[in-house]
């Protein structure tokens, strides 16, 4: 390629970034002699790829470069050029590149590219003369065999859309466009869709606007991808041709208009990897390989994938729904057998409580310090600390009321009881004391528990208490919870040591338990 020069290709594309179009003057002068040059060269036998990107672009007329338009080119829209025939890979005749220039020339004017959904280019630039449509048509014929072959006629017919822009080319029989060699140009095959009638133009801009949005008439435009689609659809559905065929099972279904391909399309009947060919280029490739129906068939999967998963969801309710009822019935079943058996099984187990507690009242140690230390006397209630009161004396004799040593409080039930022993063996008396009390009437008292619920003693937890108890106090006190817990065990001996027992100048000392649950 020459180094001075850039492609048409990269011009196409400048302008069409920056939202600019070739006039028609351009057009006539950069592919007059264009068109004359490859009209000879194919009287010399030569076959091209004729694409942008093979051609200099000079404003006073385009230059082909034989190097590049000898090799089959990589750009997508250079490949939109070649006739449907090349598009295996084989350098074209001069048919080929009669479709050839007419693919370039439509997309000079509309920077749009040739195929399915493309539109007339006065439909694009309201300008354009219909005799620059008329040659399109005849030379966007998609079948060879009915494709004009004589691009000295296409140049002089290109000349005459605007005489004023190139150098006239030779002198030729534009109805060669028409006819030759006993075969008619048939535009039916046209890739370049059909002129619409009345009807079809009042459908196309009333989806024009139902694309545009409500803001159309104040110069908004609507970007959306919901009008990007409604406005493809529209383009497919302006030519009314036949011309889809789907592959789908090994079966061709088919041929098919636009509208009807859509159709079948959003209905789920063709997926995006069922193949698609187009009768008029002869392409063939996945439906999601067309750039034209791919969004169709993407937005079609998207919509059933979305109805799939809002049925399985509304299924999945139901059963939950029904799961729900039947575990509600035996739930509250199990909870009624639940409750019952709870219950049973708790009054048992608090009669039985109750039992061992008395039982355990009942094996509360009484010290009785003038007998029960020396195996004298069993079960007695003790006496205790300075001497105030007496009773029997170690040797049988009475002891005299003040010869029992008077504990103080705040002790363990252990210390209490050391503690008067001690001061017990040092004293001595000859008064008579009040008879003794039993160990049920001290353990009758811390038998009712009633201090355990204002320390939140739970039901699962055992209590053992020891208290020593002289003078209707208790001067010595030790509890032992299980599982084992300090601030409970604080709080229920400091209960005990607020609780009034019967007064006896002796140190009693008695044992409760309260069992777990």
């Amino acid at each position: 390629m020459n180094n001075d020069s850039e492609s048409l290709r990269n011009e196409m594309d400048r302008r069409r970034a920056s939202g600019e179009h070739f006039s028609l003057k351009e057009v006539v002068a950069i592919m007059t002699p264009l068109i004359t040059d490859l009209g000879e060269r194919h009287a010399r036998g030569a076959t091209l790829f004729v694409h942008p990107d093979a051609i200099l672009h000079y404003p006073t007329g385009g230059l082909l470069d034989a190097g590049a338009a000898a090799l089959m080119p990589e750009n997508p829209r250079d490949r939109a050029c070649l006739a449907p025939e090349q598009r295996q890979g084989a350098p074209g005749d001069v048919r080929a590149s009669v479709f050839a220039c007419g693919a370039i020339l439509y997309e000079l004017v509309t920077s749009e590219c040739v195929g399915p959904g493309m539109r007339r280019p006065s439909d694009v630039v309201r300008t354009l003369p219909p005799s620059f449509e008329l040659l399109l048509g005849k030379a966007l014929v998609a079948d060879v065999q009915h494709r004009p072959a004589d691009l000295a006629a296409l140049a002089q017919a290109l000349h005459n859309c605007a005489p004023t822009a190139s150098i006239p080319p030779p002198r030729a029989d534009e109805s060669h466009l028409d006819h030759d060699d006993g075969f008619d140009v048939d535009v039916s095959l046209s890739m370049l869709p059909p002129p619409p009638n009345e009807t079809a133009l009042l459908e196309a801009e009333l989806a024009r606007r139902a694309a545009a949005g409500p803001d159309a008439e104040q110069g908004g435009a609507d970007t959306s991808a919901t009008s990007v689609l409604a406005e493809l659809k529209a383009r497919l559905e302006a030519d009314p041709r036949p011309r889809y065929i789907v592959i789908r099972d090994g079966m061709d279904h088919g041929p098919f208009s636009a509208v009807e391909l859509l159709h079948q399309v959003a209905t789920g009947n063709f997926l995006g990897d069922h193949t698609l060919r187009d009768s008029l280029s002869n392409e063939e490739r996945p439906i999601e390989q067309w750039d034209e129906f791919a969004p169709f068939a993407e937005q079609a999967r998207l919509s059933q994938e979305a109805e799939s998963e809002r049925h399985a969801l509304e299924q999945g309710v139901e059963a939950d729904k029904q799961q729900t009822q039947v575990k509600a019935f035996v739930g509250a079943g199990v909870l009624f057998i639940a409750a019952a058996a709870f219950l049973g099984w708790y009054f048992q187990t608090r009669a039985s409580q109750k039992d061992d507690e008395a039982i355990a009242a009942q094996e509360g140690q009484s010290v009785d310090f003038d007998g029960g230390l020396k195996g004298r006397k069993k079960g007695g209630p003790a006496g205790g600390g300075r001497w105030r009161g007496g009773g029997p004396s170690g040797d049988g004799k009475s002891v005299a009321a003040g010869s029992h040593p008077v504990v103080p409080g705040g002790l363990s039930c252990a210390g209490a009881r050391s503690r008067y022993v001690e001061e017990y063996n040092m004293g001595s008396g000859e008064n008579k004391v009040p008879p003794d009390l039993s160990a049920g009437a001290y353990g009758a008292v811390l038998n009712r528990g009633s201090y355990l619920n204002s320390c939140g003693v739970p039901p699962t937890m055992s209590v053992s208490i020891c208290a020593a108890v002289q003078n209707g106090r208790a001067v010595g006190v030790t509890v032992s919870t299980k599982p084992a817990n300090g601030t409970v065990a604080g709080c229920v001996a400091g209960r005990i040591r607020s609780i009034s027992f019967p007064s006896h100048p002796r140190l009693d000392i008695t044992t409760t338990v309260f069992k777990a649950e």
